[in-house]
């Protein structure tokens, strides 16, 4: 069973430059050894997930702004399939946390991430969600939400631009193409213990 490379229109494989933790994930999933019938429906499912990312945003600063412009027509984020934003955790997949996360508001970040159903994934988006920004040696500030909360995937600047949002929701999407749906990492059962 070779490795699965994700196909994404008009992009190139070799076009991103960060492939090795995908590979090594790959790896890791095909070592399971499913069978012909399941990679199939795996990877059925896997596009029909990855292109129809719901995202729930928690927008607290000036990220959350330049992410409204990929809803224009000018980058029109439709076409991507991540263009539905839900206001309830319960009914999103993907939390978009875009911009500063002070310490009153960190456990409300937490409880609005324990809400959202299996298999859920975080975008930290910004300088002041990753690392705190330009706050970072403020005593209000969460110094990146990694500490937190698990982070999928980074979209660093300040804000950062439209095509930076894209990549990095691209980069979601590779990584959930990858993953296998029956089993595995989406229902987070421990790895069978060797004797």
């Amino acid at each position: 069973m070779g490795m699965r490379e994700p196909k994404i229109r008009s992009m190139k494989y070799e076009e991103f430059k960060n492939n090795d933790y995908l590979e090594e994930m790959v790896k890791e999933l095909n070592a399971n050894g499913t069978n012909v019938v399941v990679t199939t429906a795996d990877q059925l499912i896997d596009w029909g997930r990855s292109n129809s990312i719901w995202s729930f945003l928690l927008g607290t600063s000036c990220c959350a702004i330049e992410f409204m412009t990929l809803g224009a027509a000018r980058y029109d984020m439709a076409r991507f399939g991540f263009e539905v934003t839900r206001n309830s955790p319960r009914q999103a997949d993907v939390m978009l946390v875009l911009g500063t996360i002070t310490n009153k508001m960190a456990p409300l970040m937490k409880r609005l991430y324990d809400q959202i159903a299996e298999p859920k994934y975080v975008v930290a988006v910004g300088g002041c969600t990753i690392s705190g920004g330009p706050f970072r040696k403020s005593y209000h500030v969460v110094n990146g939400i990694d500490k937190i909360i698990p982070v999928d995937v980074y979209i660093p600047g300040c804000p950062p631009r439209p095509e930076a949002f894209y990549y990095g929701l691209m980069q979601l999407q590779r990584k959930i193409k990858l993953e296998n749906f029956f089993g595995g990492v989406n229902r987070k059962q421990p790895k069978p213990v060797e004797e």
